[in-house]
């Protein structure tokens, strides 16, 4: 019986942040494997801010092409492998892998791959969040670059969606004052009821007055996820050598020409700042390591992953315009 794999594709390039009318769902019959490849069912689908930079014409680089109109949405998806021409893929193997937002996918092995644990130990969803790259960019913000110190205190930015609550609880098992930036109230009770940060400031009018009244004794480091304005204003707010992480910059991500970045550069040198960005997936060889970490921090209840989840892939584009609206908490999925 042949079998119809759906996928969402690319119906026009969006107008800034995406809605759901940027993206339609197609339907074709599954192609027949050729040699070395192997067919994946897809269950979760990975919603992520940053694959909307590649939706802009013009935007493909070293990591990803422009998607183009008419094809498949590129992102991160939770995939096991059910047909298999590939001894590196045999059929039951579990993969987080960079597929596009489709129910099935096929592969030769040339794509980005994670091979995970033959047994997960924890609900399926959990290895696009906490135990994926949302939770790994977090894992190696923190601890590898940002090292959060007792008594320090921490600024993060996108604070209340998949990387930046996860970031906070590292920060606050390292011993630091954290404090989030957040878009709306009901995300600053949030973040600061249920994921343990000190204080959060809400996006708006006069920032770094805000900041500053959060973070009386300044801010010694900032991870960011959003960038522009929001990143000039944290400049501002930093304490002499502090550290910027950037790790995301949403603020940018729906432009086609670039966001206007920080007007306060000199303030980078007269504080003697240090920045550094950096992107997951260029740690893939510690993707054990960091999975490993942050699994014995779920178990020992050290870590909560907050999930923000839809069914079917009929809602993936909805999924997709509610995190650019702000309207998710935590790591958002749509499971397939």
């Amino acid at each position: 019986m042949e079998i119809l794999n759906h996928s969402v594709v690319l119906a026009r390039r969006p107008d800034g942040n995406p809605v759901e009318e940027d993206f339609r769902v197609e339907s074709a019959p599954l192609p027949l494997l050729g040699e070395g490849e192997f067919l994946c069912k897809n269950h979760f689908v990975s919603l992520d801010a940053g694959f909307r930079k590649w939706m802009n014409e013009g935007s493909g680089d070293e990591v990803l092409p422009a998607m183009a109109i008419g094809e498949p949405v590129m992102g991160l998806v939770l995939s096991e492998v059910v047909d298999s021409l590939n001894g590196d893929y045999p059929v039951g193997t579990w993969l987080m892998a960079r597929f596009a937002w489709q129910e099935y996918s096929v592969s030769d092995g040339s794509d980005f791959i994670a091979v995970l644990p033959g047994n997960l130990e924890f609900p399926p969803s959990a290895y696009m969040g906490v135990l994926g790259d949302t939770g790994m960019s977090a894992y190696f913000g923190m601890t590898e670059l940002g090292q959060p110190q007792p008594g320090e205190t921490v600024l993060i930015s996108g604070a209340g969606g998949g990387v930046g609550s996860i970031a906070g609880q590292i920060s606050k098992m390292r011993g630091a004052y954290t404090v989030g930036i957040v878009g709306s109230e009901d995300k600053a009770r949030w973040i600061t009821e249920e994921l343990g940060y000190d204080a959060a400031v809400i996006r708006g009018d006069d920032l770094a007055a805000w900041i500053a009244s959060a973070c009386p004794d300044g801010v010694d480091l900032f991870f960011d996820n959003v960038g522009g304005t929001l990143l000039e204003a944290a400049i501002s707010a930093m304490n002499h050598r502090g550290r910027l992480v950037l790790c995301g910059a949403v603020s940018g991500y729906g432009d086609e020409e670039p966001a206007p970045g920080p007007s306060n550069m000199f303030e980078v040198v007269t504080r003697e700042l240090s920045i550094q960005g950096f992107m997951t997936h260029f740690r893939h060889e510690r993707y054990d390591e960091a999975r490993e970490q942050l699994a014995t921090w779920l178990r020992e209840g050290k870590l909560v992953s907050p999930e923000h989840r839809l069914q079917g892939i009929d809602n993936v584009a909805r999924a997709y315009a509610d995190l650019f609206a702000g309207r998710n908490f935590g790591k958002t999925v749509v499971e397939l």
